[in-house]
This record gives structure tokens, sequence and C-alpha cells, in this order.
């Protein structure tokens, strides 16, 4: 049993660090090249064209310093949607609207996950 969880520990940092050593556009190309095999076993063609036009384009054009950029770019999008949201909840506070304030809290919960999410991928 030991062995066994010693393997599966040594297996997993193994993994992470092969997966440090590839590229984000590699990570990228497998992770587009997953989905267009779970479309294929769901029969999702219209996934699977869109996907295979992705990946074509991913092949072809896509660079670290893109995806960050991209990336970095998305994130900065994301801080500004949160700051909005805050202002819009603080402008309901004043005017005292209790559904509107609860709305104007679930709206900005939303955009908080969405941006930790964001900060979680690594492209």
């Amino acid at each position: 049993m030991k062995h066994q969880l010693l393997l599966g520990a040594i297996l997993f940092s193994l993994s992470g660090s092969l997966l440090a050593a590839e590229s984000l556009c590699q990570q990228k190309e497998q992770d587009i090249q997953r989905e267009i095999d779970m479309a294929k076993q769901h029969d999702n063609q219209r996934r699977v064209t869109g996907l295979e036009r992705a990946l074509t384009e991913v092949r072809a054009g896509c660079t670290d310093e893109k995806l960050k950029s991209a990336h970095s770019e998305r994130i900065a999008d994301q801080k500004h949607r949160i700051a909005e949201r805050e202002r819009e909840l603080k402008e309901e506070r004043q005017d005292g609207d209790k559904d509107k304030i609860e709305k104007r809290e679930r709206k900005l919960e939303e955009a908080q996950h969405e941006l930790k999410k964001l900060e979680a991928e690594p492209y």
C-alpha cells in the first residue's frame, strides 16, 4: 500500500513537471483535442467542426506571448467589469430598493467568481 502511494505521488509530480515543460500553445491544442474527442463521443458534429477550426487556428498562429497577452487582457476586462458592478451596487444602496440591491450583489458575486476562474486558468 505504501509503495502504491509513493508511486502515485511520483507519477503525479512527474506529470506536473511535464505539464510545466509544455508550452501554453501545446496545452491549448491538447485541451481542444480533448474537447473534440468528447464532442465526437456525444455525436455533436457542429461542435466538432467548430473545435477543429479552432485547433487549426491555434496550430497556425499560436504563441505563448499572444496567449499570455490575451489572458491578461481578459483579466483586466473582468476587473473593469467588477469595478462597474461595485459602482452600480453602491448606487442601488443609495436608492434603497432591496430587490435591486440583491440583484446587483448577485451580479457582483458572479463577476468576482468569473475573475477567480480566469486567474486560475493558464491561458
